[in-house]
């Protein structure tokens, strides 16, 4: 595998490594910052196509890392890691908003020329996605969505609320991992297949108070009333998705999900009536860690039509 770039640590006897066998990639984002996103580019080159992975919180590229495998022997596959996340910096006086990261993948999109996209998106990749899409529409192709939202809710639930209160939700999430160290648990409903292996990568990047600076950041920019400065553009994206009521959609459900329950699910469906639905009873939030052999095959298939 290509070594990192300097300043990022890279050790192959790491026990995550053989599950992650891609070559990194870099866009400089803000180069007087010195800021860059890290990103996965694997597959055939066709120009101005691929499937862009879009990650949530507290996951990284690494989570779809079974979805590319499968894949990449079709399609280009774009993973980037969002700013704060993976491979990618983790600058701590930052934006970390949805506006900013929406930006990002625009930025990333832009820099590769591609203009015919197909986009697979779970947790804050919905919302991240989405922004992107009702930007230029006319980019995207078709729609994956797996256990995620890109509209205005005011639905919570506690373990998520309690991380937003100042203070403690700072000493939970940046202090004692409790987001990402929790979701490892939480989050699967298999719990054999969180093998230490597996483990290891889903945490390698927050292994600091510094480095989960985007962990906490995600959480807070929740938006739950309209005084948030995130619920505008949140609202933007809820107005206008609509508008890709035409384009093929796939909505693939973990219904063991405590976060994005059965009810985001409905909202999908009622958004777009037209869409495939399949339903996996026994995944949770990590829906391709939970039933990716089932998934994978599914969502290829999709896309090869």
């Amino acid at each position: 595998m290509t070594n990192l770039q300097p300043g990022n640590k890279w050790k192959p006897d790491k026990p995550w490594h053989p599950l992650y066998p891609f070559d990194p990639h870099y866009l400089q984002l803000c180069p007087e910052k010195h800021i860059s996103m890290h990103y996965l580019d694997e597959g055939p080159r066709t120009d101005g196509r691929a499937v862009v992975l879009l990650h949530g919180n507290p996951t990284w590229s690494f989570y779809y890392r079974n979805l590319i495998l499968a894949l990449r022997n079709d399609f280009r596959c774009i993973a980037p890691d969002h700013i704060g996340c993976g491979l990618s910096d983790k600058p701590q006086d930052y934006p970390y908003t949805l506006k900013q990261h929406i930006d990002n993948v625009e930025s990333l999109l832009d820099s590769l020329k591609l203009d015919d996209v197909d986009l697979i998106l779970h947790d804050w990749g919905g919302a991240i996605g989405m922004g992107a899409a009702v930007r230029k529409p006319k980019r995207i192709r078709r729609i994956v969505a797996l256990n995620t939202a890109a509209f205005l809710s005011t639905r919570i639930p506690l373990r998520i609320a309690v991380c937003k209160i100042p203070i403690l939700g700072e000493i939970a999430v940046r202090g004692l991992n409790g987001f990402a160290g929790a979701a490892i648990h939480m989050a699967v409903e298999h719990k054999e297949r969180m093998t230490p292996a597996v483990k290891a990568g889903l945490l390698a990047p927050y292994n600091s108070w510094k480095n989960r600076i985007a962990t906490l950041r995600f959480v807070q920019d929740i938006p739950m009333k309209p005084s948030h400065p995130t619920w505008a553009t949140l609202k933007q994206i809820d107005d206008s998705i609509a508008q890709f009521s035409d384009r093929p959609i796939f909505i693939g459900w973990g219904m063991k999900d405590w976060c994005f329950n059965e009810s985001f699910l409905k909202t999908w469906i009622e958004r777009f009536p037209k869409a495939e639905v399949e339903r996996y009873d026994d995944a949770g939030h990590y829906v391709i860690e939970d039933a990716h052999e089932r998934i994978a095959p599914r969502v290829l298939e999709f896309l090869k039509r």
